[in-house]
């Protein structure tokens, strides 16, 4: 498929913002997306191109309060390429990247009814972490991003 993956830099928050929000079908993602990612998480986020075109990327970093323990903010593949791989692809990198740095875990959040985030996750080998409240068999972190917002927590082994 011609794909190249490359470290992230600052010009590419101009690119991502405005392609995020399609890609979630009009949902609002882009506030997830702030400036300080692209400019502060280079060496451990990543851009997936495709002829110049960005078709994915991933921002993760490094935990600066437990050094080995690392932790991915978001990944985004365009629609038109999903279950091409490329999710796994950036992953992959992420995780040869921050065993570099002797990260021993990897941690991610999502939604409790984002099902295909959840069922994703589980097939790569993640974990989810106990919780306070169980829903529909699901471990659930009540108001992790602030009232209302309840997470399922991840942790991978590396």
């Amino acid at each position: 498929m011609n794909l190249h993956i490359r470290n992230l830099d600052t010009q590419d928050f101009q690119r991502i913002l405005p392609l995020v929000d399609n890609w979630w079908d009009g949902r609002k993602m882009s506030h997830l997306l702030p400036r300080f990612l692209f400019e502060h998480f280079q060496n451990t986020s990543f851009v997936i191109e495709k002829q110049g075109e960005i078709i994915g990327f991933l921002i993760g970093f490094l935990s600066q309060s437990n050094v080995h323990s690392a932790y991915i903010h978001f990944i985004g593949i365009d629609p038109n390429y999903r279950r091409a791989g490329l999710a796994s692809e950036l992953y992959t990198h992420f995780f040869q990247t921050v065993e570099k740095y002797r990260v021993k875990t990897v941690h991610c959040i999502t939604s409790p009814i984002n099902k295909k985030s959840i069922e994703y996750h589980m097939k790569t080998g993640f974990s989810i972490l106990l919780g306070d409240q169980n829903i529909n068999g699901l471990d659930v972190h009540s108001n992790y991003d602030g009232e209302g917002n309840d997470r399922v927590v991840f942790v991978k082994h590396l």
